[in-house]
């Protein structure tokens, strides 16, 4: 447990007592983010600037230098998995993949803007391959049009399958060669999807890190030729499509991380218990129980912001489907979604970041490049920051991009309603969902540091282990589940 091989997960390392009970953290963020609505009600909302323009993934002009430059890192990550040692503390891969591609870059799309679409490789392949003369060769006729029943979904999808590779059959997922042939599988996609429906179509709605990465794009600082105003949260006022794909796609962004978190808490722990022998963690049958409580949490939000979303429609007299309210509420949530990543992966990045120093000198495991401390000397520091610090930037957080989802609800709200008393009307029903959810994610976060202050003996700091997270330090074992 002590050994510089451990990993931490992503919410903390020692757990530590709360200066105040916990449920004064929770009540208090809620009544913070109340009081904010009603000052936030009484607030002019200007016009939109311009109007709709779509949604999804954006083309933008090729270059070359940074396409090819992507494919090269694609290229290498690739040749690492299959050919590198096939021990995960080794091989650069599983860290480069599940940290940085994964978690790393939306968090810095959050915050500077979608800076992406020149490097994605999987953008630069769908472009090359964008080609008439070579579409007639190949399948001898002009490009496929999207079909509008697909929609979102293949990038719902594909989402829906790595975010379950992360938290469920994440002991098969995050091996090299496995996420090795995973990439190349999907390079061979976005080729055949740019080749059959245009590099346009599959890269807006088909392509999902091109979809995920312009998502959380909006709330960064930087348009990047993307529609939208300059600054912080400038890119949320244009409202998102209300196809069922599209809202999908957004609940899972927001309910892949509260999964996470859940899987933290002790009536997880417990349920895992009860289940039947042979449902141990990583069995088929453990994945499938899994599988189906993702769904279903999915289905949850649905259900439970459906509900939501029709008290606004009906309480605000708007002359919108409940799927449509959904679409103009959509935009309140991304900051929630964010602000929920930042929180609960924070110590994760500073703690795993650090394996990318010893990984650097030898990113296959086989061959060393360079001296210390770029090989197995490097000492990983597994607690830089204290836990009630992080704790504290944590509430700050999630109690700041609430009142943001207030601030964005109000704008949208009151420039579809009619007049402003029916605007301000149908704004409460969402400010309780707002107030709700506050409080639930307080909670949950709090739920791998906190022991019980009136405990009678003091349980000793333990360090949580997570082998979704993938990746240990470079020299030692992948270490148990938890600890």
């Amino acid at each position: 447990m002590l050994s510089p091989t451990l990993i931490l997960a992503h919410a903390f390392g020692a757990r530590y007592d709360l200066p105040v009970p916990l449920y004064l953290f929770v009540l208090g963020g809620a009544a913070v983010v109340f009081a904010s609505f009603l000052l936030v009600m009484q607030r002019e909302v200007a016009p939109a600037d311009g109007p709709a323009t779509g949604d999804g993934g954006y083309i933008v002009p090729h270059r070359p230098l940074l396409g090819g430059l992507g494919l090269l890192i694609l290229a290498f990550l690739i040749y690492a998995g299959i050919y590198g040692s096939q021990e995960i503390a080794e091989n650069i891969l599983p860290t480069m993949f599940w940290l940085i591609i994964w978690i790393a870059v939306p968090i810095s799309c959050g915050v500077v803007g979608d800076w992406t679409p020149w490097i994605n490789p999987f953008a630069t392949i769908a472009r090359v391959v964008d080609r008439p003369d070579l579409r007639q060769r190949l399948i001898g006729g002009p490009q496929l049009a999207w079909p509008r029943w697909l929609g979102f979904w293949p990038a719902t999808l594909i989402f829906f399958l790595v975010a379950s590779g992360e938290l469920i059959y994440n002991g098969w997922a995050t091996r090299p060669i496995v996420t090795a042939v995973a990439l190349v599988v999907y390079a061979l996609i976005s080729a055949v999807c740019g080749l059959l429906f245009g590099a346009e179509a599959w890269l807006e709605r088909g392509e999902m890190f091109s979809v995920l990465w312009a998502t959380w794009g909006r709330l960064g600082y930087w348009r990047f030729g993307r529609p939208g105003r300059r600054g912080f949260l400038g890119g949320v006022d244009q409202p998102f499509d209300s196809s069922i794909g599209r809202i999908t796609f957004v609940f899972l962004m927001l309910m892949s991380v509260t999964f996470d978190g859940l899987l933290s808490i002790p009536a997880w722990k417990r349920f895992q218990g009860q289940l039947p022998h042979g449902f141990t963690v990583g069995s088929a049958g453990y994945i499938f129980v899994a599988l189906v409580a993702f769904a279903v949490l999915v289905g949850l939000a649905w259900t439970v912001f459906g509900l939501f979303a029709k008290g606004v429609r009906d309480v605000g007299h708007l002359e919108l489907s409940v799927r449509e309210t959904i679409g103009q509420l959509l935009p309140s949530l991304l900051p929630i979604s964010f602000g929920y990543l930042v929180a609960h992966n924070f110590q994760y990045l500073l703690v795993n970041g650090q394996l990318l120093i010893p990984l650097a000198g030898n990113p296959t495991g086989h061959n060393q490049w360079l001296p210390a401390p770029f090989n197995d000397d490097y000492v990983v520091h597994k607690q830089p920051v204290p836990s009630g610090a992080i704790w504290y930037l944590q509430v700050a957080l999630i109690i700041a991009v609430h009142i943001a989802a207030v601030f964005i609800a109000h704008r949208h709200l009151a420039g579809v309603a009619r007049t402003r008393v029916q605007a301000e009307r149908s704004e409460w029903p969402w400010i309780f969902a707002m107030v709700a959810y506050t409080m639930t994610s307080l909670f949950l976060l709090a739920q791998p540091i906190v022991k019980e202050s009136n405990s009678k003996s003091a349980a000793p700091a333990v360090h949580v282990v997570h082998v979704a997270d993938a990746v240990t330090a470079p020299s030692g074992v992948p270490p148990p589940r938890q600890s």
